[in-house]
């Protein structure tokens, strides 16, 4: 595309995204947007849409491990720093809606936030959401990493940190890679054991959450604690 064309197109896609938001692009435009500042001097509509159709999505491609990103052709250095910010700010907007704030009366920012965290996380990661007594988000802290499909987890590990922080009850948060967040039987005996754990000790479980690029399950939903 020759420089006025593409200085031309560029102007117009800021444009639309000014006056209409993100709504107002496709996954591709918005992803072409962010490359426009990783590349200025190449038309980058066609890495943009190469990524999506790798990825599959515009979310896919900013969570993808940098790894995987560099497999692509035209992919430096410079675009992966680029997605890799917009994933940042992205955990960091999520992040500012619950941090010290009574997750349990904002029940929607806390799915997001915990989305953003691990919805595209490629192995299993086993989180845990300490609360203070008024149910405030004191910390958020990976406990384990694991394979694709499974994570090992502590019971007496996850309360004795809780004691150590103070928290007096605990949200458990892990992914599941697959997509599907139905609880598994391994998932629902770990989960019975730490609650079983906390009780001892005075630290409550309000829930486990499981998510996925699918969806959310919730083990208070489905009566499972």
């Amino acid at each position: 595309m020759p420089n006025d064309q593409r200085h031309g197109h560029r102007e117009r896609l800021k444009a639309r995204f000014r006056k209409g938001g993100v709504d107002a692009l496709a996954d591709y435009e918005l992803l072409e947007l962010q490359l426009m500042t990783a590349i200025p001097r190449r038309d980058v509509k066609p890495l943009a849409k190469k990524l999506i159709q790798t990825f599959g999505s515009y979310a896919e491609v900013i969570s993808a491990e940098p790894k995987r990103l560099a497999e692509v052709s035209g992919v430096g250095e410079n675009v992966i720093t680029t997605l890799k910010l917009a994933e940042a700010s992205a955990q960091k907007l999520a992040e500012g809606s619950v941090l010290e704030k009574p997750v349990l009366n904002n029940w929607q920012a806390l799915l997001n936030y915990c989305s953003a965290q691990l919805a595209y996380k490629k192995n299993e990661q086993f989180r845990v959401l300490f609360l203070d007594r008024q149910n405030r988000l004191i910390a958020d802290e990976k406990m384990q990493e694991g394979t694709i499909d499974h994570t090992p987890v502590y019971p007496r590990e996850i309360i004795k940190r809780a004691l150590e922080l103070g928290s007096t009850a605990i949200i458990l948060v892990h992914n599941h890679p697959s997509g599907d967040p139905t609880p598994s039987q391994d998932d629902i005996k770990m989960t019975k054991k730490i609650e079983a754990a906390g009780k001892q000790l005075g630290v409550l479980l309000h829930d486990h959450l499981i998510i996925s690029k699918g969806g959310y399950s919730s083990f208070k939903t489905m009566n499972l604690i």
